[in-house]
């Protein structure tokens, strides 16, 4: 992988004045991994106040040490890279930021104070086209690279001391960064240690870091690290209410697992966030409610119980409004019934406006989720495809006279009749010259056609409704066989 040229703009400019420049952090490990870096971040010994001398286009608002430098690139990627000054942390009053930032003097000083190693390497790039790019590495990154692992640098306990939401950073590193990454036992220890400590991050610091996880491709085995590392009851306790939690017949997961398993196929499938967090929690509800035990165990009015625990579990993570309703939404609905040969299309009709439009394919893919979590082989069965079908059909609107940009009163007035046959034919008349050609769904187009339509006589124009009507029954049929295909029933 290459160094962008305006990462190397910025390090040549600051080695042209004589400071020392490296590439630091993430964007170092995933640059040795071969994967693109979500951002590029630069060190240096120069003061903040040096590097914006050097580059005029940049921005300091921060105590951090930090100078952000705007580039013309079009990637999103490189509008903007950050220069920080090597730094020194004090205290950690809060768990999470230091209480002083002091310069340091070093690369390797200002690589100490990182989380992990893997991300505490910095790369000193080549001027000279006949050198190559040294990798500084004074805690052995590469070598936890190499053997795919996540280990703090320096004494695990003193840095989730430092800053607690470190520990849930490793995390996701364990799950990002790819199939086979495991956690170092002496870190793995140290988070059980004080996992505690989580309590004392904000729940906005939390939120994001626990999505960041449900949006990885191994989301399920995230929540599972959280849990074996104690940090999960810290964030839902809720979820591990269900495990171990025995189901009934017709599962033969326990609650948690079965949860887990629901996630994993709609991180799986790529599903939205809705989708995955509804999946995770959509049988939340089921511990509270269950009643007797073995394989006829009941869990009445679960997902009316569990859409309260959503509700509340998103609150207490400052989830969006938005967001919180529509998955509490999601969670109460998973379980609606349907079967073609009992359930109407006034029933689908009732469940598309309990769960709005808006949200019904979501429903339908944690209904997915649920299947393949439960166990069962197929996710989407005929009476899925079924229901989808009917969903659309519900939902079209309807080929109707309703339709037209004139109304019966419009007809009345200027062919001077009163309410009668006469006047619902010319509409249905009207509304077949609209099918044919919408761009005549027109007031002043329709109003001459009515004119035109009031000279005709009685006989011909009831044959000509009847016509048009047959015709909108034809386009019905038609437009239902299409939506019949598009999900293979009959």
């Amino acid at each position: 992988m290459d160094i962008p040229k305006q990462v190397k703009a910025v390090i040549d400019k600051l080695k042209k004045k004589n400071f020392e420049a490296y590439i630091v952090g993430g964007c170092v490990r995933d640059f040795l991994r071969d994967v693109e870096p979500e951002d590029w971040d630069i060190t240096t010994n120069a003061k903040p106040e040096e590097i914006q001398e050097i580059f005029p286009n940049s921005f300091y608002k921060n105590k951090f040490l930090t100078v952000t430098v705007q580039t013309d690139s079009k990637n999103p990627k490189l509008k903007e890279i950050e220069i920080t000054t090597y730094r020194l942390e004090t205290k950690y009053a809060d768990k999470r930021h230091p209480s002083e930032v002091k310069f340091a003097k070093t690369i390797k000083e200002d690589l100490a104070r990182r989380d992990f190693t893997v991300n505490a390497m910095a790369l000193d790039m080549a001027t000279d086209k006949k050198k190559q790019e040294i990798i500084i590495d004074p805690f052995g990154g590469q070598k936890d690279l190499k053997n795919k692992t996540i280990k703090a640098v320096g004494n695990p306990e003193e840095r989730f001391s430092e800053d607690s939401l470190r520990m849930m950073r490793g995390v996701r590193f364990a799950i990002v960064l790819g199939k086979g990454w495991k956690i170092e036992q002496k870190t793995s220890k140290a988070i059980k240690n004080n996992s505690i400590w989580l309590q004392a991050i904000s729940k906005e610091r939390v939120r994001d870091e626990f999505m960041k996880i449900i949006m990885a491709e191994r989301a399920a085995e995230g929540i599972e690290l959280l849990r074996t590392l104690g940090l999960l009851k810290y964030i839902i306790p809720e979820i591990e209410e269900g495990y171990g939690v025995s189901q009934n017949k017709h599962h033969i997961y326990d609650c948690y697992e079965h949860s887990l398993r629901s996630l994993a196929y709609a991180a799986k499938k790529k599903f939205n966030k809705y989708v995955r967090l509804a999946s995770l929690l959509h049988d939340v509800g089921k511990p509270r409610s269950k009643r007797g035990e073995g394989k006829d165990a009941t869990f009445y009015g679960h997902e009316v119980i569990g859409a309260k625990m959503t509700l509340q579990i998103l609150n207490r993570l400052k989830f969006p409004k938005k967001d919180i309703e529509k998955i509490a939404k999601l969670v109460r609905y998973h379980l609606f019934y349907y079967n073609p040969e009992e359930v109407g299309e006034s029933s689908v009709r009732r469940l598309v406006r309990q769960v709005g439009p808006e949200n019904t394919e979501e429903l339908l893919q944690v209904r997915m989720s649920d299947r393949i979590g439960s166990g069962v082989p197929k996710a989407e069965p005929y009476k899925l495809r079924h229901l989808r079908y009917v969903i659309e059909k519900v939902s079209q609107d309807p080929i109707s006279t309703k339709m037209l940009d004139v109304n019966g009163k419009d007809v009345m007035r200027i062919l001077k009749i009163k309410p009668g046959p006469r006047v619902g034919q010319v509409l249905d008349i009207l509304l077949g010259y609209v099918l044919k050609d919408p761009k005549k769904n027109k007031k002043e187009v329709l109003k001459k056609e009515i004119e035109k339509l009031g000279e005709i006589n009685e006989k011909e124009l009831a044959s000509l409704a009847q016509q048009t009507r047959k015709e909108r029954r034809d386009i019905e049929m038609k437009r239902d066989q299409m939506t019949k295909k598009k999900y293979w029933v009959t």
